[in-house]
């Protein structure tokens, strides 16, 4: 997957970049796992149940020197790009992204671009 110095979601007007005050500590206090490779992923299904197999996913891909990220929601196999702000039906995954990116922001892990 390729990184940028900023990214956001298909969809949606909102640009992001890894903030300047981002560690590595930070990012795994938060949910992302660091690859063999030394980038880091946050991977969410976004949904309330456990059990939905239908959700999709939020994918956040951030490089090995904290200056690049991907932004991505795909289905819940995570084979196709979806946009959540186009479906109607996605109340909830837009609802529970944007929380994400709050919290994001607040913990200065992500800034708005």
């Amino acid at each position: 997957m390729a990184t940028k110095p900023m990214d956001g979601l298909l969809g949606s007007k909102d640009k992001y970049k890894v903030s300047s005050e981002a560690k590595r500590y930070t990012l795994k206090d938060h949910g992302f796992l660091e690859n063999k490779n030394g980038s880091f992923t946050y991977e969410r299904t976004l949904s309330r149940l456990v059990t939905d197999k239908a959700a999709p996913k939020l994918k956040i891909t951030i490089s090995k020197d904290l200056s690049e990220l991907k932004i991505v929601t795909v289905s819940n196999n995570g084979l196709k790009k979806i946009d959540i702000y186009k479906d109607e039906n996605q109340e909830q995954a837009r609802i529970m992204v944007e929380g994400i990116f709050n919290t994001f922001l607040e913990e200065n892990v992500l800034e708005r671009a």
